[in-house]
């Protein structure tokens, strides 16, 4: 969350004003087509509430948790070449461990989608995909005994012996 000094800058910005005001500068009007939009992961470290004035200038989007047919198509997309079956392990890796984030079993660290992919592809590179897994998901915890809880999840849809052809044609 930008400071108070910069979000105050944006409320003219965002209602009907539609002007940027810097103090000490000109004020500079929008364009008719501009648009903002602003993201926020609720919860993550480091965010914070948002105050009142600045919500009220926005519409807001509540994105649910991320389904499977959802993370099976981005998962097929980032990887025509995998086999439909290892990457339906993938897809339930993640959703394992987004129930076990969601009843507060571990903490949302290696429920990271960026990690899971970034993962795939250095098995791609020919690191075997246990480690990938490790070094992609299971290291985002630095909590020991939650590393275990998510290292045994993995383990139990990646098994150790796989390797690149267990994954990629």
């Amino acid at each position: 969350m930008a400071k108070n000094d910069a979000v105050s800058v944006l409320h003219a910005t965002l209602d009907y004003r539609r002007v940027i005001d810097v103090p000490g500068y000109d004020k500079i009007p929008l364009h008719p087509a501009a648009r903002f939009i602003g993201t926020m992961n609720y919860g993550y470290a480091g965010t914070k509430e948002l105050n009142e004035a600045l919500v009220s200038r926005f519409l807001v989007i509540d994105m649910p948790p991320l389904d499977e047919e959802t993370i099976a198509f981005l998962l097929a997309k980032n990887f025509p070449d995998a086999k439909k079956e290892a990457l339906e392990q993938f897809a339930g890796l993640f959703l394992d461990l987004q129930t076990k984030a969601y009843n507060g079993e571990i903490s949302t660290k290696p429920l990271d989608l960026r990690g899971l992919i970034s993962a795939i592809r250095t098995v791609r590179s020919g690191l075997a995909p246990s480690n990938a897994i490790r070094m992609g998901i299971v290291n985002k915890s630095f909590d020991v005994f939650e590393r275990e809880i998510i290292e045994d999840a993995a383990m139990t849809r990646i098994p150790a012996t796989w390797t690149k052809a267990d994954i990629f044609e």
